[in-house]
């Protein structure tokens, strides 16, 4: 009993805090950066190059060759370069800021065919663990996973929430960000290599799991407004409840089997996002 409570719950519910808060405050950070409340790690693209580099190395390396430093500097290789794809056609104002998620969309959907050929490739037991990775997970044994996250996302939520007042001061648009002396461009940089950097290492290790970024970001909106210094702050911490709330609902509902967590986000995301358009709208 000692055992499963300490080398088994504990390090499982730190671990989904940590991604939950760094999911949902990147979520926040790049619906501000791009004005849009669809703009999510999953919807520009930044999860899905994240999973391609990770897959690329699962797959292409043979079964059990792959290390977990290598996955995650693929991870994250990929999930810079597709973020900053989206941000130098964001930055170049040729383009209207849906257009520029569509292209988020568009890479995301690119991504997904690129990993289901290298999946095609690989071998049966090479499949099989990439399938299960890129459903999303929070198994383990131990505290390996919070010791290689906790600094990252740390350091990540750190830099974000210390933008926040410059983020702020962007929501009258970038004319005026730039007469109160906001370098615009710097800071939408920055935001995007941390957010990438940061989900990058949580995709790594857990695989991308879908709508956190999403959905508590629109919830913290609804309940406590949309002010930046309470949104932001208030976004980490939702985001790591819920995905807490979201494992445990997997392991109560099949208690036998190891139900990924993404496919909880998803079932409960999904419905979540329907309803808030619709009341938007209403």
């Amino acid at each position: 009993g000692r055992f499963i409570l300490m080398e088994l719950r504990i390090p499982r519910v730190i671990l989904g805090a940590l991604v939950g808060a760094m999911l949902g405050l990147t979520g926040a950070v790049y619906q501000a950066i791009f004005d849009n409340p669809l703009a999510t790690p999953s919807t520009v693209g930044t999860t899905a190059g994240a999973a391609l580099g990770a897959l690329a190395v699962l797959v292409l390396i043979p079964s059990g060759g792959a290390s977990l430093p290598l996955v995650s500097i693929a991870a994250f290789a990929g999930a810079l370069l597709v973020t900053f794809a989206i941000a130098a056609i964001a930055a170049s104002g040729r383009a209207r800021i849906n257009d520029v998620l569509l292209a988020g969309i568009a890479i995301t959907l690119a991504a997904g065919a690129i990993t289901t050929g290298l999946q095609f490739q690989a071998d049966i037991a090479a499949t099989f663990e990439a399938v299960r990775w890129s459903l999303g997970h929070l198994t383990q044994v131990g505290y390996r996973g919070v010791q290689l996250l906790l600094p990252m996302t740390l350091v990540c939520c750190g830099i974000l929430l210390a933008h926040t007042r410059t983020l702020e001061t962007m929501i009258g648009g970038e004319e005026r960000a730039h007469a109160q002396g906001i370098n615009v461009r710097r800071t939408r940089t920055i935001c995007l290599a941390t957010g990438a950097l940061g989900v990058g290492a949580c995709v790594a290790w857990c695989g991308p799991i879908a709508f956190v970024g999403l959905i508590v970001p629109h919830l913290v909106r609804l309940g406590l407004g949309p002010t930046r210094r309470v949104l932001f702050p208030m976004s980490a911490l939702g985001g790591a409840a819920f995905l807490v709330l979201c494992d445990g609902l997997a392991r109560w509902w099949l208690p036998d089997h190891d139900l990924p967590v993404g496919v909880v986000t998803a079932m409960l995301g999904a419905p979540l996002l329907v309803w808030l358009v619709t009341r938007k709208r209403a």
